[in-house]
């Protein structure tokens, strides 16, 4: 199967040019709303499912009646309503994690999709390029990297930093043959933000923001809340340009920690990919993981401030989009990856002689893992990712894919690795592996 990639680039429109995106991106987002409450006005009322084929026909006759309407391609509105039917097909499947369409704010993320056939790019030097959108004209963009392939499509985005331009290419690449290199367990955790089985130092992601760069943030979010609250008591709500400012600095600070933990995320899943034969991870439910420990008013929850900021610490770590790319970038590089059950790795022993599953061996969840059996003494985290890549290696990834609050699948036995040693002096595939199941099956 040849693989589809995306190019994301910085945008340098001029001041016409980039109040013209905005106008379409408003325009976007409304049609995006109107398309949704009318497809659930139908369904509620007439038991009718609506799609986009029929929606477009709509669309014509609206642009004929609608300036403002009018004023976005014809190519983009059609763009939008596939993109809304290929929600509703994300909610309709099973084996996808997405929830229902919903609508979108002023304040959501603005975007303009385009068709690949309504756009042209070409190249003006090494480091600069641009592109040609319907009723825009050429629109300069850093040439940061080659695009690599055929456009397929195009979306016009803006987040703190500024109006980026994402294209999807068809590279036509091949995935590789199977590179043969020995595998590993990884564990992602907070402390160590990734330890490998193979390696002896964990790998830390950096800050994703200085001290200074914290410190305003802190400093923006207060004069936020402060003002928030006048706009309400003496503004009838209504934002000012002051109070959209502070707003503007806050998503910038954002914006630069998101591409911060984007980089790290994106050097860390393709090293491990590249230079191994298999993957294991943890089978993790991010979503129970984090969830709060607020509780309700009758039952309130304990350490609640403490949790909260343990969730945070988890998800700026970013498991789900570790796995993400870990899923592709295997296939791409000639790897494997392995999910494997999550529960007991922490308290399980590395050493292959022993296995032993003791709470005692790992005493207020400290630094050190320390068997109460056998006397093995390594990091906690490193001794986890040694037993998740023997799990690997001798499950070959089975995971327990139920949506119940409590997994009925059984405790390692502490006689489960008489066979270990010589797996892992051979480094050798079990024979009959079956592909692991990667997605959460849920319900609708």
């Amino acid at each position: 199967m040849k693989a589809d990639t995306g190019r994301r680039y910085r945008l340098y429109p001029t001041a016409d040019q980039e109040e013209t995106l905005a106008r379409w991106g408003h325009t976007c987002r409304a049609l995006w709303n109107v398309a949704l409450e009318q497809r659930r006005y139908l369904y509620r009322q007439r038991g009718i499912t609506l799609m986009g084929s029929a929606q477009c026909r709509q669309l014509t006759v609206a642009r004929a009646e609608m300036d403002w309407m009018a004023d976005l391609p014809a190519g983009c509105g059609q763009r939008v309503l596939a993109n809304l039917d290929a929600a509703y097909l994300n909610f309709w499947n099973p084996g996808h994690p997405a929830g229902f369409p919903v609508r979108k704010r002023r304040g959501h993320r603005m975007g303009i999709p385009f068709k690949g056939q309504d756009i042209a790019v070409r190249k003006l030097n090494r480091r600069w390029a641009e592109v040609k959108l319907p009723k825009l004209g050429w629109v300069r963009f850093r040439l940061s990297r080659a695009l690599g392939g055929t456009i397929r499509n195009a979306t016009v985005s803006r987040d703190g930093t500024g109006l980026h331009i994402s294209f999807g290419v068809a590279t036509g690449r091949e995935p590789d043959a199977p590179n043969g290199k020995p595998g590993c367990g990884v564990d992602f955790g907070v402390a160590a933000s990734a330890f490998v089985s193979s390696e002896t130092a964990p790998r830390l992601m950096p800050p994703t923001l200085t001290r200074a760069e914290r410190a305003r943030l802190k400093h923006l979010e207060r004069k936020k809340a402060r003002q928030l609250t006048h706009a309400r008591k003496h503004n009838g709500g209504r934002y000012s340009n002051r109070l959209r400012r502070t707003m503007a600095g806050i998503a910038k600070l954002k914006a630069r920690q998101a591409n911060r933990r984007a980089d790290f995320t994106h050097k860390l899943t393709t090293d491990l990919a590249q230079n191994h034969g298999f993957v294991g991870i943890e089978d993790l439910r991010v979503k129970n993981l984090t969830a709060s420990a607020k509780g309700t008013t009758a039952a309130p929850g304990r350490n609640v401030s403490v949790k909260a900021g343990l969730n945070r610490s988890i998800l700026d770590n970013a498991p789900g989009e570790r796995r993400r790319q870990l899923d592709y970038k295997c296939r791409l590089y000639g790897s494997r990856l392995i999910p494997v059950p999550a529960f007991h790795t922490s308290q399980t022993c590395g050493n292959p002689a022993c296995g032993t599953v003791d709470p005692a061996s790992r005493p207020g969840c400290g630094r050190v893992f320390r068997c109460v059996h056998c006397g093995w003494e390594d990091d906690a985290d490193h001794n986890a990712s040694v037993e998740i890549e023997a799990r690997a290696r001798r499950t070959g990834g089975s995971v327990t894919n139920s949506t119940r609050s409590a997994t009925t699948a059984r405790v390692p036995a502490r006689t489960r690795r008489r066979t270990r040693e010589a797996r892992l002096a051979t480094h050798g595939w079990p024979e009959g592996i079956a592909p692991p199941g990667c997605e959460n099956r849920h319900d609708r």
